[in-house]
């Protein structure tokens, strides 16, 4: 016997992975089970020996559709109670549950048994039929069923035996077998008002000899045969047949015809609103009659990779420019996005579009963090057209630097303001050189610098530097970003080193003295470059705690382990000495030097009174204004991912650069591509040692939501009714509706999820 118990150290085994191991169990031989469940699904079937030994199953606690699709040879006790759809389908099994059922109970059963050893619920038996060529299925419950019990029964036999429910008004419920046209159901106690075309009769000899052998099986398979006294005599049976055709009521109902030319009143109360021409509509309708009509909803949503990029980059369309050939023009469509596709989206940014993509569900991600490395040579001549606007930027990390680089490409002389000796922000001060190559994000600095975009380095910005560049500039950008460490005012704190100062030592090349034994409160990825920090820096021993699982990615926690060092979770810190953290429990982590990375705020010092704020971080308006043509982006709004920065970065250059035109900007709504219209069914595995180069990756990508021009619509139109239509604009495909018949074939075969149906109603 195979004994499994779905629950280990209060972990719950999924339901997949327990008929998975079931179906294994049964393929190596193992006709003995006993399921432990806790609540999972569709114990029981449907499941066969292939050298056709039973199978037998014990089950404690299931979930719904126990013995569901059950087979001939398999047997199914449930000790104690079961939920619904106990028996559903089933093809030849035998089911006991020797508690009460839940809702239909042998719900559409055709052969086999299920015995119920308390009550069934709604509906049981409703939908049993009986193949001639089978056995016919019955459904035996000891006490009663719920309503609608036997609704639409087509054959089978049902024994309701009313064991402790004779004070019920029906021990079949509310209005049970409506629509029976087969079968019967034996029963012993009251029932409440039949429908008109069933018939109820006392049991004669030949039910009564049916009914003693099928009893004691039951009693038995229930373990009470002490009630076969009670429930053996047979006056107090009767019995529930169908009416045939023949003997029921029929009212003579008009045909179509007869209706439009007898009983509609053409000047009637409905005419105003519903005149009849009289003309008949064929079967299949084209035009103005179609039931449904189709739309080439190209782009109208965009991919997940897009929308969950919080810098809406349509990597779906870059990798359709490819798909045509359009090398250049896909690589260049990205920095109208960001000026970082290869320091950012290349190299440090976790990339949710990759996380979210639609091939997850099929292999692997499209490789589009790689994509965005080929766009690191391109070169952006500058704008011919000038504005005469001049742009002040304040910060010159990635979310200054993109309002800069937009700003600038669109006419408008941008001068950006940085504290530090260089630019870059936190790439270049705080990304260990390990994760991010210098060269390469010197090579998009300079091509932001060769755009026009004038550098002031070594500038520090307080509030009365800020009220000159007001009056200097015609707009200001505010992206002065999260340096100011956060730590928590434990006793010794004033022990701790901020990680993000750590970390700008460490990449200027100036480190702190760093001891043997060294913690790193935070397990981020702050953390872990922290840790590899203080590794590079001496330490022999790094300790990495957190209250919460660690956040940071799976390969920069292997490196840190790599490298001796040690992750503990949950630790909540009590006190900083100079030994160490002790922990609420009292415990001491040893360590010498103590370095926090659990997120920085802003320095908003220079900014005027007044403003709107939550806690350290400033408020703006929608178009991210925060003063009369003052604009926020980036950590100074909110924590985030320097994409964020680089997103916020792009729709405060779009708002700056609509206020000194005079007009209002309202950020572009995202609507993502439902997931249901799109088909991976189209596109072939990939083994991740088979992955193209990123720039191939266009056959991988299903371009969701934007049209991949693969014609399957047009050749698979049973009407011919699609066209494709070339201009110097583009393509677009169109349907005829002279031809169209509304079938949605179109809709159904696209793998991108373009072709929309709509109700014919809803299109005027």
């Amino acid at each position: 016997m195979l004994r499994v118990n779905t629950l280990q150290n209060h972990e719950r085994m999924s339901t997949q992975d327990l008929l998975l191991a079931i179906e294994a169990a049964v393929e190596k031989g193992e006709t003995d089970f006993y399921i432990e469940a806790s609540g999972q699904h569709d114990i029981g079937g449907p499941l066969w020996n292939k050298d056709g030994k039973k199978l037998t199953f014990t089950v404690s606690n299931p979930g719904q559709r126990v013995g569901s699709m059950c087979l001939p040879d398999t047997e199914v006790l449930v000790e104690g109670s079961a939920p619904a759809d106990v028996g559903w389908l089933n093809a030849g099994g035998s089911i006991t549950v020797r508690g009460d059922a839940g809702d239909t109970a042998a719900h559409c059963a055709a052969a086999g048994t299920v015995y119920i050893g308390g009550r069934a619920g709604t509906r049981s038996g409703s939908l049993m039929k009986h193949d001639p060529m089978f056995s016919a299925p019955e459904l035996w419950v000891l006490k009663s069923v719920g309503s609608f019990s036997f609704e639409f029964m087509g054959g089978g036999k049902a024994v309701i035996c009313g064991h402790e429910s004779q004070t019920l008004p029906s021990i079949l419920g509310e209005r049970p077998c409506v629509g029976m046209v087969g079968g019967a159901v034996y029963f012993r106690g009251p029932v409440g008002n039949l429908s008109q075309d069933v018939r109820v009769s006392p049991v004669d000899a030949t039910d009564i000899a049916w009914l003693e052998t099928g009893l004691d099986s039951f009693l038995n398979a229930i373990n009470k045969p002490q009630l076969r006294k009670e429930l053996s005599v047979w006056k107090h049976w009767r019995k529930i047949t169908p009416l045939p055709y023949q003997e029921r009521e029929h009212e003579e109902t008009p045909s179509l015809a007869q209706f439009r030319t007898k009983e509609w009143v053409i000047d009637g109360i409905f005419s105003d609103v519903a005149p009849d021409d009289f003309a008949v509509t064929g079967l299949v309708a084209r035009g103005d009659y179609r039931q449904r009509v189709p739309l080439w909803e190209n782009a109208r949503y965009a991919a997940p990779c897009e929308f969950n990029c919080p810098a809406s980059i349509p990597s779906q369309v870059r990798f359709n420019l490819l798909r045509e050939g359009k090398v250049d023009e896909a690589y260049r469509l990205v920095l109208d996005y960001t000026p970082f596709p290869g320091s950012v989206c290349g190299s440090v940014c976790p990339n949710p579009c990759m996380q979210s993509c639609t091939r997850n569900e099929l292999d692997s991600p499209v490789q589009i963090g790689g994509l965005g490395s080929c766009s690191a040579d391109i070169k952006i001549p500058k704008a011919k057209k000038r504005t005469g606007k001049h742009i002040g930027v304040i910060g010159g990390g990635v979310g200054g630097l993109t309002a800069a680089w937009q700003l600038a490409r669109m006419g408008h002389d941008v001068t950006v303001y940085e504290a530090d000796a260089v630019m870059g922000g936190k790439l270049e001060q705080v990304i260990p050189r390990a994760r991010l190559n210098h060269d390469l994000l010197q090579k998009e600095l300079k091509r932001i610098e060769d755009l026009g975009v004038n550098f002031v380095n070594n500038c520090k910005v307080d509030a009365k530097k800020f009220s000159e560049l007001r009056k200097k500039h015609t707009a200001l950008v505010v992206a002065t970003g999260g340096h100011v460490a956060r730590i928590f005012p434990w006793p010794g704190h004033e022990r701790i080193v901020a990680g993000i100062d750590f970390l700008k030592a460490v990449n200027k090349g100036q480190p702190p003295k760093v001891p043997e034994n060294v913690i790193v409160i935070g397990c981020g990825n702050a953390g872990m470059d922290a840790a590899a920090g203080a590794y590079a820096s001496g330490a022999k021993l790094v300790t990495c705690i957190d209250l919460q699982k660690p956040a940071a990615f799976e390969h920069e926690i292997k490196q840190i382990e790599a490298l001796g060092g040690k992750l503990v979770w949950p630790v909540q810190t009590k006190e900083i000495t100079d030994k160490g953290i002790v922990t609420q429990e009292g415990r001491l982590i040893p360590g010498e030097m103590v370095i926090i990375t659990v997120g920085e705020s802003p320095d908003l010092s220079f900014l005027p009174e007044g403003l709107e704020k939550f806690r350290e971080w400033i408020v703006p308006k929608p178009d991210l204004s925060i003063m009369d043509g003052v604009f926020a982006v980036g950590d100074i709004i909110k924590p985030g991912l320097l994409v964020h920065a680089i997103g916020t970065g792009r729709e405060a250059a779009l708002s700056a650069d609509a206020w000194m035109r005079g007009e209002s900007y309202t950020p572009t709504e995202k609507r993502l591509v439902p997931s249901t219209r799109l088909h991976t069914a189209y596109f072939a595995k990939c083994h991740d040692n088979d992955l193209p180069s990123p720039q191939d990756e266009h056959s991988r990508c299903i371009s969701c939501g934007s049209c991949r021009d693969c014609k399957m619509c047009l050749k698979s139109c049973p009407e011919k009714a699609i066209d494709r239509k070339q201009d110097e604009n583009g393509f677009e495909y169109v349907s005829d509706p002279a031809r169209c018949i509304g079938c949605g074939i179109c809709e159904g075969i696209c793998p991108c999820g373009i072709w929309t149906m709509y109700p014919n109603w809803d299109m005027s």
